[in-house]
């Protein structure tokens, strides 16, 4: 794992340990000699995630499309800021790129990075480690309706088996690193999407 890719909101949230938690994975993962993958934004968690791993030495890879570039949303002190046509090309360079990703606090574009990434590892385009960093319970709601569906029938194994799920940076990374893909037959490729 050389290359992780963060999702997180282009916003603050309503808790200042949303904004701790981004920092502290930013720097954790620059202090691991890992290179941060995201969506290239310099305001909110975004920038938060992006400012500590810079501040902390590590190498900072944004991805972000044309039109936030020129809504001046996007970050310049970044190692790399690639410039894509879409969102869809975004979320394809950013999952070619990264080598694992992590889910901070977010909205509908954080839950929609998260879903398609995961949709992605149950139909077998990719093997990922997926990861949901739950600051202050954020995502015990979503958990828990995952595992309402895994028990309706309607997911291919059960969350925990697919998901790494903690609190803490460096466990997060760490669990990353161990994480074994369940087995699934392989539907579509990348590029099918």
């Amino acid at each position: 794992m050389q290359r992780v890719a963060v999702y997180c909101a282009s916003n603050d949230g309503a808790r200042p340990e949303y904004l701790e938690c981004a920092r502290a994975l930013g720097t954790v993962i620059a202090q691991q000699g890992l290179t941060v993958v995201y969506g290239g934004g310099r305001v909110g968690l975004m920038g938060a995630l992006a400012d500590a791993a810079i501040a902390a030495g590590g190498e900072v890879i944004g991805v972000m499309p044309h039109g936030l570039v020129q809504r001046e949303v996007a970050h310049h002190g970044l190692t790399a800021l690639r410039v894509v046509d879409s969102m869809h090309e975004r979320k394809a360079m950013i999952a070619e790129l990264a080598d694992a990703f992590i889910t901070l606090p977010g909205g509908l574009g954080t839950l929609e990075e998260f879903f398609e990434t995961w949709t992605w590892a149950q139909l077998g385009v990719h093997q990922k480690p997926i990861g949901l960093f739950d600051v202050s319970g954020y995502w015990a709601p979503l958990l828990a309706l995952l595992e309402h569906v895994d028990a309706e029938g309607f997911l291919r194994g059960n969350p925990r088996e697919w998901l790494v799920v903690s609190d803490d940076a460096s466990s997060m990374l760490a669990r990353l690193q161990a994480f074994q893909a369940p087995t699934v037959r392989r539907w579509i490729r990348l590029g099918e999407t």
